[in-house]
């Protein structure tokens, strides 16, 4: 936090209180002299569990000062290159490596990281704040900038909980969010109007009081050869999984990892024990890894246990099975809402629950398998069918910006057809797009319509908002979550893979399916089907969410009844209820409704900020 004359400690105290679930290990505060700049920090600790990596963290010159969300998995090897320039450290921790790499190359160490990460560092001699998120924006980083006050954390809620903060929801940003909720997460803008976003792969310098923020990395721009035939790519995609696995264990503290039996899940519980047997652990590698917790859902269709026993056994782990059933539709529902920090399809019941189990357990380290659909299709993706190249012909026509109108205007009537759309004055036309940085980039003339839509899932829709939920329900329980699959050495490799490569007899994540043949069970390797981890909605809607669902509805808001025609959507939500018509694809329309209601009726009942203000 910056302020234009003093920054108030209790501002400080504010947000400390705000992340202490994102860091149960301890809490670090920090003003400069004079108090203009202030830092806090509440860690988890995972590298260098001494008081050695504590933070704020400060140069041995006293001259830049860090603070720092995430893993550098790399920063070993990084180490031993500062070292060889000049380099000393007093602590074993990947934020010193940061910091000194700071201080060899500046703004440049970025692309020399293979981890996530959201970094604030201070330079005490020309008064700036560098702020940087990584490549994919796996960690968050978001800011509240006016004429007074400069401050960033990493979460929505922490910010909005700073005196003179408003709480204000951004009417556009709030339709956009209700009639397309994959395609906000990606820009700037939040759901609050004083509040926004460092956007994935950007960086930021804030000097006297303005902030200028450009784009780092662009992944089209560093797509690299690939083999000439398929064997070797797969050969070469192997090797890439393996190191990413192997360079994602390293702990200083017990790791494990959430296995649903998907093909994901199940090729990184595979690859850790496969990693772990080829060489005797290494300095920071974990040795208790054997630790793998499954949601089951029992007499449900999503319901995979017996796949993710069979992945266990495989790997020689002896599973932690959780059931999620009925009674889980309600307990707890206001704090998970609250934990999510925004507003998604659904009620994130199952992973929220999944890693407080792994919190109980004494893990706060987790190897999962999210990015892999986004980068290989998924999501009925691959396909000769029909319904294939319509998907693939609407997404090429909507890459223009007249394209997207259209398509969107598309979507919007045949929404209101179907009893969807809620949103006044948009019954046939769409909700104005935010404007996303991946937008405009250049891919390959050589690009096939799987690859091109991929890319998008990847960095513009899909793949951001997943990053963001599993954020804020593993955090929520003090739970870091390590992505073998957002690697990006893998990524880079994989998107300059042809489609066939990627889609091939039916099936989409070819080349990963091919590249790990004898290293997972084969009738997980090749099962084509997909269940989402997704807590059980149209059963909960069905029974034990329908009252709730009705009732938060039935409350007036005179800032969400602007935006949406509540009467009309509480009487279609009780007509679904009493038919028990409630199915995966209402869910996914008409929960945002629900979930945004639920979230302007609390900000409204925010009692006013009276605090000071930096």
């Amino acid at each position: 936090m910056q302020g234009g004359d003093q920054v108030d400690p209790e501002d400080l105290h504010v947000l400390a209180g705000a992340l202490s679930h994102r860091g149960p290990d301890g809490e670090g505060r920090w003003q400069s002299p004079g108090g203009r700049v202030g830092l806090v920090h509440r860690r988890l600790a995972i590298i260098d569990t001494s008081a050695a990596g504590d933070q704020p963290m400060h140069s041995a010159d006293g001259r830049h000062s860090i603070v720092y969300n995430g893993e550098i998995f790399n920063f070993l090897e990084l180490r031993l290159e500062l070292q060889a320039l000049g380099a000393i450290f007093r602590s074993e921790s990947d934020t010193e490596v940061v910091l000194q790499a700071w201080r060899q190359w500046g703004a440049a160490m970025l692309e020399r990281f293979n981890g996530m990460w959201a970094i604030a560092i201070v330079d005490h001699e020309t008064q700036e704040t560098f702020l940087a998120r990584d490549r994919f924006g796996i960690k968050p980083l978001h800011y509240a900038h006016d004429a007074r006050r400069f401050a960033f954390a990493s979460e929505l809620r922490a910010l909005r909980a700073l005196p003179g903060v408003s709480s204000e929801v951004d009417p556009q940003v709030a339709r956009r969010l209700l009639f397309d909720p994959f395609s906000v997460e990606a820009s700037e803008r939040t759901l609050f109007t004083a509040v926004r976003r460092l956007p994935a792969g950007h960086c930021a310098t804030l000097h006297a009081g303005r902030l200028t923020v450009r784009r780092w990395w662009r992944t089209v721009d560093h797509l690299p050869e690939v083999p000439s035939t398929f064997e070797d790519a797969a050969t070469r995609w192997r090797e890439l999984f393996d190191d990413a696995v192997r360079l994602r264990m390293r702990s200083d503290v017990p790791i494990g990892t959430c296995l649903s039996g998907g093909f994901d899940s199940s090729a990184i519980v595979c690859a850790m024990a496969s990693v772990a047997a080829d060489r005797p652990a290494q300095l920071h590698d974990a040795r208790d890894w054997r630790h793998a917790f499954v949601a089951t859902f029992p007499g449900q269709p999503n319901d995979e246990t017996p796949e993710a026993r069979e992945a266990a056994a495989f790997a020689g782990i002896d599973p932690h099975l959780m059931p999620v059933d009925e009674r889980d539709a309600t307990t707890d529902i206001d704090t998970i809402l609250a934990d999510l920090d925004d507003v998604y399809i659904s009620l994130p019941t199952a992973p929220w629950l999944i890693y407080r189990e792994l919190r109980r357990h004494g893990l706060t380290v987790s190897l999962d398998g999210h990015g892999a659909d986004e980068l290989m299709g998924a999501y009925r993706q691959q396909g000769d069918g029909l319904g294939y190249q319509l998907r693939n012909l609407a997404a090429r026509f909507a890459a223009t910006p007249r394209g997207a109108a259209v398509v969107d205007a598309a979507k919007s009537s045949w929404l209101s057809s179907k009893g969807l759309n809620f949103l006044r004055g948009h019954r046939l036309s769409a909700p104005a797009p935010l404007g996303l940085p991946s937008d405009a980039d250049p891919l390959p003339r050589a690009w096939g319509p799987l690859n091109q839509r991929l890319y998008r899932m990847f960095h513009a829709t899909v793949l951001p908002t997943i990053l963001r939920n599993f954020d804020r329900m593993s955090m929520a329980h003090g739970i870091e979550v390590r992505m073998p699959f957002m690697d990006w050495r893998l990524v880079t490799f994989t998107m300059a893979l042809p489609d066939a490569w990627k889609s091939s007899q039916g099936y989409g994540k070819w080349i990963a399916r091919q590249a790990l043949e004898g290293r997972m069970p084969e009738r997980i390797r090749m099962n084509r089907r997909k269940v989402g981890f997704n807590s059980p909605m149209p059963g909960w809607l069905n029974g034990p969410l329908r009252t709730w669902a009705e009732s938060i509805l039935a409350r007036p808001n005179e800032g969400y009844d602007a935006l949406v025609d509540r009467p009309a959507l509480l009487a279609r939500v009780k007509e679904l209820g009493a038919a028990g018509d409630w199915d995966w694809h209402r869910v996914g329309r008409l929960w945002p409704y629900l979930h945004l209601k639920w979230v302007m009726d609390r900000a409204d009942s925010r009692p006013p900020s009276t605090g000071a203000v930096a």
